[in-house]
């Protein structure tokens, strides 16, 4: 009865009948697909305000795709180039791209005013707003560090303001001289991969990045361990991942093991069944792991939801949740690091959860839990040790994700809580994996520390 009520809802008849009541349709979102000849098709309208430092790396990237590129006024007189590449100035724009890093004052934000005031209903549908920034705290003064973090709020701003088109919003603060280390971001923010990506900042900081690799298979000849790959945002993970090239170690519980075995020989990966909270599990993954010549990307997926309110829970499902969800994560890393069995250049991506960041009614443990996968990046992303080997520790933080799962929420829950974003809607789980494979791609080594929503700009826990 349930999916004969949704599908009347989504159909025609259905969506006719919600507009009349002022509820939106929302926007089917353009996703990634291997026909895309490039990370960004159609035309851009970039633009700066004065004394932008990243224009020229900004220019680079964008020239190195199939876009059209029209340039404002700023942009020209610092480039040197000429207004446009085609052949006229088109009257819609697949991006809005602003070089604010040169801002100081808190007035000169005007520039950002006019450029968006002119060009914000010329953005078209599924279309892409991104802010380049430096990181306030790294100003000279307090009047620069001000006018740069007020970026931010413009571009959460902008992000709600374009959200009924199924359009997103993106800040990259870039660290002084780490503006040759922006290629990743930069593509990953303009491209399809980043649908559900919503009014975050993502940091570039200084780090000797390796070559561009191909944009439809980043990860060729890295190898991948993902915990939870059965099923659910896990199994998304490691199919993405092995999309993209890599090799691919799924790991879950005995329970799950035909499915894990199904799922990883279709995608030519290996398959461990293992519980991860288990003494020996760091140990037999660090041995399966050296089979494949080490690991160059961990994903700590494998996670698990024990529901009470604080005065009715267990100790047993607090002690439970918080080993699965972040103490075996922990182990699993310390083990594979004291080993040797993770490769410089690596990526370690913990999963965390909107809940982690803003809390739940019911889900202390969880909260709790994924709450410590932030620390935890927080803190080992400035070890001393993985920034000598160029190891990156990030994390990605899920929103309202379709998942069987979310499919069980009773319907009209369920509907409005998709709702709760600017997308006005959910995510899908390849919309977190595809967040995972843009931190391990390997130009992506100066993207460290952060913790990305992939949550559609969430209007609560922001």
């Amino acid at each position: 009865m349930t999916d004969r009520i949704e599908g009347f809802i989504n159909s025609k008849a259905g969506k006719k009948i919600l507009g009349a009541i002022g509820v939106a349709t929302p926007v089917e979102l353009k996703r990634y697909h291997s026909g895309l000849s490039s990370y960004l098709e159609g035309d851009v309208l970039l633009d700066c305000g004065d004394n932008a430092a990243l224009l020229k790396d900004t220019l680079r990237n964008i020239k190195d795709s199939a876009a059209v590129i029209t340039l404002g006024a700023r942009a020209q007189a610092q480039s040197g180039e000429p207004a446009n590449n085609g052949s006229s100035s088109p009257e819609r724009y697949q991006a809005l791209v602003f070089d604010a890093s040169g801002l100081s004052d808190s007035l000169q934000l005007v520039q950002a005013y006019e450029f968006f005031n002119q060009n914000i209903r010329k953005l078209k549908s599924s279309g892409r707003i991104v802010i380049l920034a430096r990181p306030h705290m790294e100003c000279g003064n307090a009047a620069q560090a001000a006018c740069q973090r007020a970026l931010e709020g413009l571009s959460r701003s902008l992000a709600k303001e374009v959200g009924k088109k199924g359009a997103t919003a993106t800040l990259i603060t870039v660290a002084n001289n780490a503006e040759a280390n922006i290629d990743s971001s930069l593509r990953f923010a303009l491209s399809a991969k980043s649908a559900y990506v919503d009014a975050q900042v993502i940091k570039v900081s200084t780090a000797s990045n390796p070559a561009l690799p191909d944009w439809h298979k980043p990860l060729a000849g890295r190898v991948a361990l993902v915990t939870g790959a059965s099923r659910g945002i896990g199994l998304a993970i490691a199919q993405t991942l092995a999309r993209d090239g890599a090799t691919v170690l799924g790991v879950d519980v005995g329970a799950m093991e035909a499915e894990l075995i199904k799922a990883m020989t279709a995608i030519n990966g290996a398959a461990l069944v293992a519980d991860i909270t288990a003494e020996d599990a760091p140990a037999k993954i660090g041995d399966s792991l050296k089979e494949l010549g080490g690991v160059d990307l961990i994903v700590h997926n494998a996670g698990v939801t024990r529901d009470k309110t604080i005065a009715n829970m267990s100790e047993q499902q607090w002690q439970l949740t918080l080993n699965i969800n972040l103490a075996a994560a922990q182990r699993i890393t310390e083990a594979l690091l004291s080993d040797g069995v993770i490769n410089d250049g690596a990526s370690i991506v913990g999963v965390s959860s909107m809940n982690g960041i803003a809390g739940q009614r019911g889900q202390t443990n969880y909260a709790a839990s994924k709450a410590g996968v932030i620390g935890y990046v927080d803190f080992m992303s400035k070890d001393p040790e993985l920034l000598k080997r160029g190891i990156t520790v990030n994390a990605v933080a899920p929103g309202f994700i379709e998942t069987a799962m979310t499919a069980a929420i009773p319907l009209m829950t369920r509907m409005f809580g998709r709702r709760l974003n600017s997308l006005s809607q959910g995510g899908l789980p390849i919309d977190v994996a595809e967040t995972i494979a843009f931190f391990g791609n390997p130009a992506s080594r100066a993207v460290n520390g952060n913790v990305v929503r992939v949550c559609g700009q969430a209007w609560f826990g922001a």
